[in-house]
């Protein structure tokens, strides 16, 4: 495992996930209130095709991150399908970042090095 790639996609995710599940939550708790009851479409147009881009985004960045710690498809499918709920978004990515730190410091103590992977790869094939 490259500890320091695994932070990468760890922190890449974290950020669409946040970004992703607040863009939802302002879509249903605000947006469809406004346009459905007030008349007022503006605040679905502003957060809505963002949040569906993004969301894109955050799919891809759980499914690098996923594949970098070796998830189980299950576990990513679900992570993915988080972000159509609203709070679940959060809920999920607060479970992968634990999963992850938990991964990423097994592999440290494991590592001869206790570095970011390289020095333990290495010492493993010498």
């Amino acid at each position: 495992m490259d500890v320091k790639a695994v932070r990468g996609a760890l922190l890449r995710y974290r950020i669409m996930a946040y970004i992703v599940g607040v863009l939802l939550v302002v879509l249903i708790l605000v947006g469809m209130p406004l346009k459905y009851l007030g008349g007022n479409g503006i605040v679905v147009t502003a957060t809505g095709m963002p949040h569906g881009f993004l969301y894109m985004v955050l799919l891809l960045a759980a499914y690098d991150l996923g594949r970098r710690v070796d998830w189980p498809w299950s576990r990513m499918l679900w992570i993915m399908l988080a972000g159509t709920i609203p709070f679940v978004t959060f809920v999920a990515e607060h479970y992968a970042t634990k999963d992850v730190r938990a991964r990423i410091a097994a592999h440290e103590a494991a590592s001869p090095g206790g570095g970011s992977g390289v020095e333990g790869a290495a010492g493993a094939t010498a």
